[in-house]
């Protein structure tokens, strides 16, 4: 997956915001909060990183050009890192991506998700 796939399907979530840091990463968060990140990588497609669940997570963590997350697992266990080859095909990382999302909502407080028209 490229940045402009990754920055385009990401920006098609509902409430999705995009901002520019740690080194110029493509991150991308739900009411203020972070679900998925791309960067760090030289080569011509980003590390791609989002959250999953504790089961997504076991499974995961064990493909080969999946690991968890580096800074972000030790702090919160379910952050998933697709780093290399073969790791997840595009329809696969999107519907990760759209988990992650659904994920980081869910725990946005009830007013938040109204405000953001999330709430349903």
């Amino acid at each position: 997956m490229t940045y402009e796939t990754f920055d385009a399907f990401c920006g098609g979530l509902p409430a999705a915001t995009y901002v520019e840091q740690w080194g110029g990463a493509h991150v991308w968060k739900v009411g203020g909060k972070v679900f998925a990140i791309a960067g760090w990588s030289k080569g011509a497609f980003p590390f791609v990183t989002f959250k999953c669940s504790e089961l997504a997570y076991r499974i995961l963590r064990e493909q080969p050009g999946l690991r968890p997350a580096p800074y972000l697992s030790p702090r919160s266990p379910t952050w998933i890192q697709m780093h290399g080859d073969p790791g997840l095909c595009d329809d696969d990382l999107k519907a990760y991506l759209a988990e992650s999302h659904r994920i980081v909502a869910a725990k946005l407080t009830r007013k938040q998700r109204s405000d953001l028209g999330l709430a349903g």
